[in-house]
């Protein structure tokens, strides 16, 4: 008899889906030449629940918001797969003292992913094709605080690993300004366990 899956593995696997689903819009609109289009999703559609609005915006956020993170970055160009076969990862990590309901998580990872998946294109390419031809792995884990997440981001700049955390605008959840989510790669899969090895699956 199989046992119904609990409430954080929903949680994990909504994120994920989001994250995923994300990115192969944004991928599909870039191989097509429509990147920069507009999501026409949603417009004019006032009852959408808040976290797919959140999700839209993941998908037409102004790669200018980022130039904060960008100037604390390290040489995002110097990490490289060892080999064609080396497995590389994305990693989300989430915050559980917020309480965030899994539809939240899961526009949240949507954010992170897309953050991490845009910088990474245009500054460490080769890095992007390997984890896309090794299948996109991504890993839901999770943080206890907002110190925890800052404290890794540094650790994984530190690396030059990409990192990106992102804030909420507050006006569903959590409060304005809230530390949700840290995304960390996607990088090898040595180099990153160096920054979340020791944290725990959402």
């Amino acid at each position: 008899m199989t046992s119904m899956p609990s409430p954080s593995e929903t949680a994990v696997v909504l994120s994920i889906a989001i994250a995923s689903l994300s990115l192969g819009y944004y991928l599909g609109a870039k191989s097509t030449g429509i990147a920069g289009a507009s999501v026409p999703a949603l417009k004019g559609n006032d009852d959408a629940k808040p976290e797919v609005k959140e999700a839209s915006k993941a998908l037409r956020a102004d790669p200018e918001d980022d130039l904060d993170e960008e100037e604390a970055d390290g040489d995002l160009s110097a990490v490289k797969p060892s080999g064609v076969s080396e497995p590389c990862k994305l990693v989300l990590v989430v915050r559980t003292d917020l309480n965030m309901t899994a539809g939240k998580i899961a526009a949240q990872c949507g954010h992170a992913t897309l953050a991490c998946y845009k910088v990474l294109a245009e500054k460490n390419p080769r890095l992007i094709r390997q984890w896309e031809r090794i299948g996109q792995a991504k890993v839901a884990l999770r943080a206890s605080s907002e110190d925890e997440l800052l404290e890794l981001e540094a650790i994984a700049k530190s690396l030059n690993l990409c990192a990106r955390s992102i804030q909420d605008a507050g006006r569903t959840q959590v409060e304005p300004g809230s530390r949700t989510v840290l995304g960390i790669g996607p990088g090898p899969v040595p180099l990153v366990n160096q920054v979340t090895g020791h944290l725990k699956l959402l």
